[in-house]
């Protein structure tokens, strides 16, 4: 799989499939942020949520790095993340 179609399969499932399974990214990684808060007893945010989870297909590419699933995960929450960076950047102006 080259990069390209990497990138691309990445946004047709955070524009597509993903988004209609789960709803907003952003609300989403809001949701998981506070029931992560809750079970860990501290405040996690939405930023914490997304590296945790590219961390999550990190490290099962350490066992699997022929994995495309995983790679084209890890692109797409990076999208979803530097969007939301954008956003947070953008409302404190």
């Amino acid at each position: 799989m080259k990069r390209e179609e990497i990138l691309k399969t990445a946004i047709g499932l955070i524009n597509g499939d993903r988004a209609e399974d789960y709803g907003d990214a952003y609300e989403n990684h809001k949701r998981i942020a506070e029931l992560w808060s809750v079970v860990f007893g501290i405040k996690v945010t939405v930023y914490q949520v997304i590296l945790c989870l590219i961390l999550l297909k990190i490290a099962r590419l350490i066992y699997s790095p022929t994995k495309k699933d995983s790679w084209i995960d890890v692109a797409g929450y990076s999208g979803i993340g530097g969007e939301i960076a954008d956003k947070e950047k953008g409302s404190k102006s």
